[in-house]
């Protein structure tokens, strides 16, 4: 095995094993008297995948992308596979397809040069930041890649949070439940309390504020290490994270178009 490819398998199953220490977890990022804010399993996941499906009428569809982390954000002890499910509803069939693209979508992108390269090099720039910090660098490269990329997303107008939520809103809640049931989950109501509150709160709005990933980062650190950074820390690290927000803001398309075409294909 080489050295990338043995680096590779080692990150990835160091940060599988982070992941589900907090994927249960709720994790408030912003504190504001009116709107909660929550980070939880993938950061990154939900403008990302709709990037794909930004332009169609098809609610159900937009919704079963974001599905997969939806559900496990709400309860981290179910696990369905809806995959093969064939529903007489249309509305039905189309979450279903939509939460197999968002598995293929991830296949493609964790397999990337694109996040193999850019969550090296994050890595590589953020450890002078956090000296003296428990948190694994190679953790935050991870995350704040998905991060950064939501930001640009929403900085260069390539998708709305207002779009997003509005396909969100447009889908009934018996069409959902009838999906969940379908897919074996008995009672729904974890899920709705969830659900209810992720388009209450709108906290995507946030991601267009690139100062703060860095906030964002150190609190789904603190569901882990106590104190994971000092002020000195978060400083460097805002300045590290906003300098390669801007060397990725040329091409960081690279990566979308590069999975838009697999999925053509």
């Amino acid at each position: 095995m080489g050295i990338r490819a043995f680096e590779h398998q080692h990150i990835c199953t160091s940060v599988y094993l982070y992941i589900q220490t907090f994927t249960h977890l709720h994790i408030r990022i912003f504190a504001h008297p009116h709107i909660k804010y929550y980070l939880a399993k993938k950061p990154m996941n939900f403008l990302s995948h709709f990037y794909f499906d930004r332009d169609t009428t098809d609610c159900y569809l937009v919704l079963g992308t974001v599905m997969p982390d939806l559900l496990k954000n709400a309860d981290k002890n179910v696990i369905i596979h809806p995959e093969k499910l064939v529903h007489t509803n249309e509305a039905v069939n189309s979450i279903i397809r939509g939460w197999k693209k968002h598995l293929e979508v991830d296949r493609y992108f964790h397999s990337s040069e694109f996040f193999l390269s850019h969550s090296h090099e994050l890595k590589k720039k953020l450890l002078p930041a956090i000296e003296g910090s428990p948190v694994k660098p190679f953790f935050l490269g991870h995350i704040a890649l998905e991060l950064i990329l939501d930001n640009l997303l929403l900085t260069t107008q390539r998708v709305t949070a207002e779009g997003f939520y509005e396909h969100l809103n447009g889908c009934k809640e018996t069409v959902v439940d009838e999906f969940l049931r379908s897919a074996g989950l008995k009672s729904t109501a974890i899920f709705f309390k969830y659900y209810d509150e992720f388009k209450r709160s709108k906290y995507l709005y946030t991601y267009s504020r690139t100062k703060e990933i860095a906030y964002a980062l150190k609190r789904i650190c603190m569901r882990i290490w106590t104190s994971p950074f000092t002020s000195e820390n978060e400083a460097a690290m805002t300045a590290i994270l906003m300098d390669y927000r801007t060397s990725l803001s040329d091409n960081f398309m690279s990566i979308f178009n590069e999975i838009e075409v697999k999925l053509i294909h």
